[in-house]
């Protein structure tokens, strides 16, 4: 797995979501999907080599507040299509509003985090967004990059949609989910962290309580498409229904992405 890891000087999180086989038969062809954290750091060299990935169109799942404290660079020449979150609640963000006022235990963390992954679908900013990035794969021809701030939560859910469309084993499905886990190496940056958020809040957290809140676990994304299950009865209605992803949209897809 460690393979679709692809290194950079400032960008967390970059990796291949593709190149997994599917109910089909087939496999989605590699280097056409990837993710990554935010771009707002990039150095040139990384700017260089993501401009190699030959990019049709990159979509920012942050907020436009985000954006705004963190503005992306993009690579030299890019021309493709930038789709990203129109809507702005104008308030703190639901993770700094937790580290300023919960109690920042491992369950805790985990707590909020399994409550924000059952609402983030049904997010009228990320049902806007999720339907464009669908078409988009649909109709492009280059390779594409989703991303939010980490490339964990709001990513992580996006690219396991895709491998629910594209009928990738749900086994695989969670792999790729975890493999944030190994490429940010939170474990190892879990005290860094820590002294980050008591910088921030004047509040401290264990490395216990910075794992769960920062990185990701299975029953994050399980309750995510729990969610799905109880308000559309699969996430295949909540594709079809909620973003649009009719059976010719899907077929165009899957044709484009196969091997």
């Amino acid at each position: 797995m460690t393979a679709r890891l692809h290194p950079f000087d400032a960008i967390d999180n970059a990796r291949d979501y593709g190149d997994y086989a599917t109910a089909a038969g087939r496999r989605i062809r590699p280097g056409v999907l990837y993710r990554t954290a935010h771009h707002a750091r990039a150095s040139d060299a990384d700017l260089a080599r993501m401009g190699g990935w030959g990019l049709d169109a990159v979509v920012d799942l942050r907020r436009p507040s985000e954006r705004r404290q963190q503005p992306s660079r993009r690579p030299p020449g890019f021309a493709g299509q930038v789709l990203e979150i129109s809507h702005d609640d104008g308030g703190e963000a639901p993770h700094i509003a937790f580290l300023k006022s919960a109690d920042l235990t491992e369950d805790s963390g985990r707590a909020f985090m399994t409550r924000v992954y059952r609402k983030m679908p049904f997010d009228p900013g990320h049902r806007d967004v999720f339907s464009r990035y669908f078409r988009a794969l649909g109709e492009g021809q280059g390779a594409v990059v989703i991303h939010c701030a980490a490339g964990k939560d709001r990513t992580g859910l996006l690219a396991a949609l895709t491998h629910t469309l594209l009928g990738v084993h749900p086994d695989d499905r969670v792999q790729d989910y975890l493999l944030t886990n190994t490429a940010v190496d939170l474990a190892g940056r879990a005290p860094a962290i820590a002294r980050q958020i008591r910088e921030m809040t004047g509040r401290d957290a264990s490395d216990a309580a910075v794992t769960a809140f920062l990185g990701v676990e299975a029953a994050y994304l399980e309750a995510a498409f729990a969610a799905l299950d109880d308000q559309y009865g699969s996430a295949e209605a909540y594709l079809e229904q909620a973003l649009g992803v009719d059976a010719a949209l899907r077929n165009r897809i899957a044709a484009r992405l196969a091997a």
